[in-house]
């Protein structure tokens, strides 16, 4: 069964930094585009920062270009986020996910790598 599991969220003050890591488990992360995802309070799941398979090269959208940062360990078969200058509106759950296409990961709501996991809450406070 493949799982993702999502960790080092946490309540952080206006203009922290915190570094979130995604472990898969049951499939290897090295054949996908990997990608963070979020899910504020009212909203809609979004994408946010990809990457593709061998890590050459990466998307983000423009509110948290600049500030946050995709990486990849295909050995650990973990993915990481860090954040830095966070802000207020970056309140929300984050959850990782993945697809066989890197196009698809901002396009898609059903990535394929696997299910969606519990996610982790990031609070910044003002």
């Amino acid at each position: 069964q493949v799982q993702l599991v999502e960790s080092g969220g946490g309540l952080v003050q206006d203009g922290g930094s915190l570094r979130l890591s995604c472990t898969a488990s049951g499939r290897t992360i090295s054949s996908y585009a990997m990608g963070w995802f979020r899910q504020a309070p009212g909203k809609e799941r979004e994408f946010f920062a990809g990457m593709t398979s061998s890590g050459g090269a990466t998307d983000y959208v423009d509110a948290v270009k600049g500030r946050f940062t995709i990486s990849r360990d295909n050995v650990k078969n973990t993915v990481y986020l860090q954040m830095n200058s966070l802000k207020p509106e970056d309140t929300a759950a984050y959850y990782c996910n993945g697809d066989a296409q890197f196009y698809r990961l901002k396009r898609t709501s059903t990535p394929n790598f696997g299910s969606w996991g519990q996610g982790t809450q990031v609070t910044v406070s003002a």
